[in-house]
């Protein structure tokens, strides 16, 4: 992304504002067609679109969105870029290795200790921690 918006503005540098002006007018245009042949429809984004929209939008204040010629609402861009950010924090925190921890050796060592030492205790004591923390 920090590349394509790099190539971006190096091209924006050498075009004047004119042609600027010029471009984003069509670009306005090319969006108010498909809403009118829609005909009051709701427009449906893809999740890539979804997502490449709400990270070049997220940086503009709610003011400036609204002044924008957007098929979606502001709160929307918004709502999209707080789930990105929520799926990639969701994703760095799931833990690698899912389920139950490995038990300590030592205490895999005590707890079959206290079983050859203790027969009488039963399951309800020694809860199969030797089964698991051998695993």
């Amino acid at each position: 992304m920090t590349v394509t918006n790099a190539f971006a503005v190096l091209r924006l540098l050498s075009v004047s504002d004119r042609d600027k002006d010029t471009e984003i007018l069509v670009l306005r245009r090319q969006i108010a067609v498909p809403e009118r042949q829609l005909g009051g429809k709701q427009v449906r984004f893809t999740p890539p679109d979804r997502a490449l929209l709400a990270v070049r939008l997220h940086r503009l204040r709610p003011q400036a969105l609204r002044r924008m010629r957007l098929p979606v609402r502001p709160g929307s861009v918004l709502r999209w870029h707080r789930d990105l950010i929520r799926k990639r924090h969701a994703a760095r925190s799931r833990p690698r290795r899912p389920g139950r921890a490995r038990t300590v050796r030592s205490i895999c060592a005590l707890v079959l200790r206290l079983v050859r030492e203790n027969p009488g205790w039963g399951y309800r004591c020694l809860h199969g921690e030797p089964l698991v923390s051998r695993g």
